[in-house]
């Protein structure tokens, strides 16, 4: 009211202004707005359920399925950042094709009937090249990112124009009949203002009000920033949000990223977060008020190029999100938050209407209750104990609460849904290598840099981006040393010692164009040391170094002032005058390789080199390119390429680059079993300890030819070609849990008056994929098994007819009710009991696929 009583007075004195206001007003006439309890889409508050798709991290031709799964899983909004520096590669050209047609993405959204969550940022962090920022930004005389810096804000601006206009021109926003029902401005601000002070404050404020400026007509988020200014509102970003409020008591409990997993480096193991958990998350946010929650991710897909960022992040961003890095679903996780979104939405009504009242059931148990004056009823039981069953009185009924659970009952009768219960089924995937394929391979040796015309010299040692430019991952950086004759070392042969100091990433070491040797860093510690004995000669001997950038920061503290490459000092120690300090001697460098020159990755560039073919190819040779022809195998599965048996290096496939590869950096963690129970964090549940951080590397089919494809790979420390092979993704079993008493995903439904329902008898409903059909049950047992999906055996109580049932409609049934195996052994089991189906597939015919029931 007041602002209006505001604007009123300032047009009573100026009515030309009065005409334009108006007109503004009524062009963008919000139907997204919000209050304490929801957003608002068209006069009605709505539980919204949303998920991270990163439209350059999958391609154009994985879009539809991507998004069709993802509202298949009963997800309402699609979540995406906008990647400056993929849209903005060069200042003033703009690129919008391809993975980055950010326009044809959000209309397939729109399509799907889901809407469309845009963070625009710019910055994203993402584990993304540069956190989305094109590299040219930082070369902008008195430029500073991410704080009160006019330059900065002029380009910012710009930029976030740029995609406002685009999209209001294609009529995206919500409030044009588009998809489009929300915005983001910058991204996780609050630690960075903390740190910087009062120019962050301001740099806050002023992004605020550009944004809310831009006219939309549908609101504005900040995450993880305490003090976003009205009317833009803060939201949060963790494992657990239910401790969260936002600022102001009107805006409603936001939750930007709930991370559904954690990022995969190169050098650490592979960290998962079980669905339980994530569930539990959810439930545990939605009872306390909340009523929008993001999954970070939804689906991951793959840092493709050099856009991943760090540095070391991997290529793979499958983040163990429910929609894996192939697209293929990843159940139980999948499965286990489509059966939640279910029981929340039937609670919607009761969630959105008044605030719960909350009762204590016990020192770790406690209920929700949301009761509207209309009669909605909801109930969320919660047992936050991560170790013991609890039994809860409510209602004048009893309810057993699985530790770390929250049961929902959307009647405040009926248990619909309980976090801890997993009722979809587990898939365990399989890479099945491609036999028919065999890679006949042909090598071309890198140059072992010499001066040339495209390199220069300088006295010193130069910062490698500053040089690059970020053009490429590779920096030579060479030098002369000179050997008197009458050096002891040539006579007692103690070497003397190089020392490289570098600021990172990774460093390959040659003397007279011979490998002396290696050194890397870590997301950790990104800084690296060599220091190794190194063979000299008298006479002139030739050093090169080979510096090596593994992705720019993505995160910190004004991050475009963080160095890269050799800054020394560099010295030989050993020597009669004991040590020689090379730092300030003249350099030679040499930006990027010949190979890079050549375009070998091209199929033109491959064809202007001779490559060495038979037995002549090289192996376990260091700068070594390698390409092969090979014809697109059949079928329709995923594909990727296993690596195992390389180095480090970079992939591509008919021109278009895979990424980087580094099998030969062996992961490091704690690895081993993980309770769901209890809070997570990113190291709680690892995999793949003293194996390669990443082995397999996805290979979109839509980049293949029917024939005659171009595989490519740049190897830098030495691997063997012979090893690589292409696999394709499959399902290699399925299996399904039945806890009696306890509701699945089956066991409830609604009457057309939108109540629930009684519950039904828990079944399980087992299916393949496409083009493949369940072919034999490997084990069932009802009772008490022990173990996990894939390697379950007997526990202490067990019925031995419990094949019975699947044995005699193998072929046609894979939902089994539990009352067919009731009894006389029920009587003899404990309560908690299991009815656990794993069963084996295999590929039969491309018509086989739907749900047996």
């Amino acid at each position: 009211m007041g602002s209006k009583l505001v604007m009123w007075n300032v047009l009573g004195t100026n009515a030309f202004l009065f005409l334009l206001l108006f007109s503004w007003f009524s062009s963008v006439t919000a139907s997204v707005t919000y209050d304490d309890k929801a957003i608002i889409i068209n006069g009605q508050r709505r539980i919204l359920i949303s998920g991270s798709i990163h439209y350059p991290r999958s391609t154009p031709e994985m879009w539809p399925d991507l998004i069709q799964k993802a509202k298949d899983g009963g997800l309402d909004v699609i979540q995406t950042y906008v990647f400056w520096n993929g849209h903005e590669p060069s200042q003033g050209n703009y690129y919008f094709q391809d993975r980055y047609d950010l326009v044809g993405f959000i209309k397939l959204v729109k399509a799907a009937g889901l809407y469309v969550h845009l963070r625009i940022g710019p910055y994203v962090c993402a584990e993304w090249n540069f956190g989305g920022f094109p590299v040219w930004l930082k070369y902008i005389p008195g430029m500073s990112f991410r704080t009160d810096n006019e330059p900065f804000k002029a380009e910012m601006k710009k930029f976030t124009n740029k995609i406002v206009d685009m999209m209001k021109a294609e009529r995206l926003f919500e409030s044009q009949g588009g998809p489009i029902i929300m915005s983001q401005i910058e991204n996780e601000y609050g630690p960075v203002e903390y740190e910087v002070g009062d120019t962050a404050k301001a740099y806050t404020k002023w992004a605020a009000e550009m944004a809310v400026g831009l006219g939309t007509g549908v609101p504005w988020v900040m995450c993880k920033q305490d003090d976003a200014p009205d009317p833009i509102i803060n939201t949060c970003n963790d494992f657990y949000c239910d401790w969260f409020s936002p600022n102001k008591a009107y805006k409603p409990k936001m939750w930007t990223e709930n991370w559904t997993g954690w990022f995969t480096e190169f050098g650490g193991a592979v960290p998962y977060r079980p669905a339980e958990d994530v569930a539990f998350s959810v439930a545990r946010f939605i009872q306390k008020g909340g009523s929008f929650v993001n999954y970070y991710m939804y689906h991951g897909g793959t840092n493709f190029g050099r856009t991943a960022g760090g540095p070391f992040i991997a290529t793979s961003y499958d983040y163990d999100a429910p929609i894996d890095e192939y697209g293929l679903l990843r159940q139980p996780k999948w499965g286990h938050l489509r059966d939640l979104h279910k029981a929340i939405k039937l609670c919607e009504l009761a969630l959105v209407s008044v605030n719960p009242t909350v009762t204590s059931l016990g020192n770790n148990q406690e209920a929700h209750v949301f009761k509207s004056k209309s009669g909605a009823c909801a109930a969320f039981l919660a047992n936050y104990d991560s170790n013991s069953f609890a039994t809860v009185s409510f209602g004048n009924m009893n309810y057993n609460l699985p530790p770390w659970s929250i049961s929902i009952l959307p009647d405040c009768k009926n248990t619909v849904f309980n976090t801890a219960r997993v009722g979809a089924q587990s898939a365990q995937m399989k890479m099945t290598q491609v036999t028919d394929l065999g890679f006949s391979w042909q090598s071309y040796n890198e140059e072992i840099t010499s001066d040339s015309d495209s390199s220069f010299t300088v006295a010193g040692l130069q910062e490698q981006i500053n040089t690059t430019r970020d053009s490429t991952d590779y920096l030579w950086y060479m030098t002369d040393v000179k050997i008197d004759p009458n050096e002891g070392f040539l006579n007692n042969g103690q070497y003397p010692v190089l020392t490289v100091m570098s600021a990172g990433h990774a460093l390959h070491v040659f003397i007279n164009s011979e490998l002396s040797g290696t050194a890397y860093g870590s997301l950790e510690n990104p800084k690296l040391t060599f220091s190794e004995s190194v063979k000299l000669r008298a006479g002139i001997n030739k050093i090169s170094l080979l510096s090596l950038s593994v992705g720019l920061p993505n995160v910190g503290i004004h991050f475009e002032t963080w160095n890269a490459g050799v800054l020394g000092p560099v010295t030989l120690n050993g020597l009669n005058e004991g040590t020689r300090d090379l730092s300030w001697q003249n350099w030679s460098y040499k930006i990027g390789l010949k190979g890079e020159d050549l375009r070998l990755h091209t199929v033109t560039g491959s064809s202007s080199v001779e490559w060495v073919q038979g037995s002549q190819v090289a192996q376990k040779q260091p700068l070594t390119w390698y390409k092969a022809i090979f014809n697109a195998p059949a079928g329709n599965e995923p594909l990727a390429l296993d690596m195992n048996s390389m180095g480090k290096g970079q992939i591509w496939i008919n021109g278009q680059s895979i990424g980087r590869h580094w099998p030969a950096y062996k992961a490091s963690g704690t690895c081993g079993g993980c309770s769901y129970a209890g809070y997570y964090k990113e190291t709680k549940c690892q995999s793949n300890c003293g194996e390669a951080s990443q082995r397999w590397y996805h290979v979109p089919r839509s980049w293949l030819n029917p024939t005659g494809n171009l595989l490519v790979v740049f190897e830098e420390w030495g691997g063997d070609p012979t090893g690589i092979s292409l696999g394709s993704r499959t399902v290699a079993s399925v299996c399904a849990d039945i806890f009696e008493g306890q509701p699945t995903h089956t066991s409830f439904q609604m009457q057309a008056s939108g109540k629930v329902q009684g519950p039904l008898r828990p079944k399980a409903h087992l299916w393949c994929a496409p083009g493949q059909k369940i072919s034999s049950i490997k084990f069932a047992s009802f009772g008490t098994p022990q173990g996990v999906c894939g390697s379950f055996q007997e526990g202490s109580c067990h019925a031995h007819k419990s094949y019975n049932a699947f044995e005699k409609h193998s072929e046609a049934a894979a939902c089994i009710p539990l009352h067919q195996k009731n009894g006389n052994t029920q009587s003899r089991c404990p309560k908690e009991t299991i009815l656990t189906i794993f069963t084996s597939e295999k590929h039969v015919s491309s018509n086989v696929g739907n749900p047996s029931t």
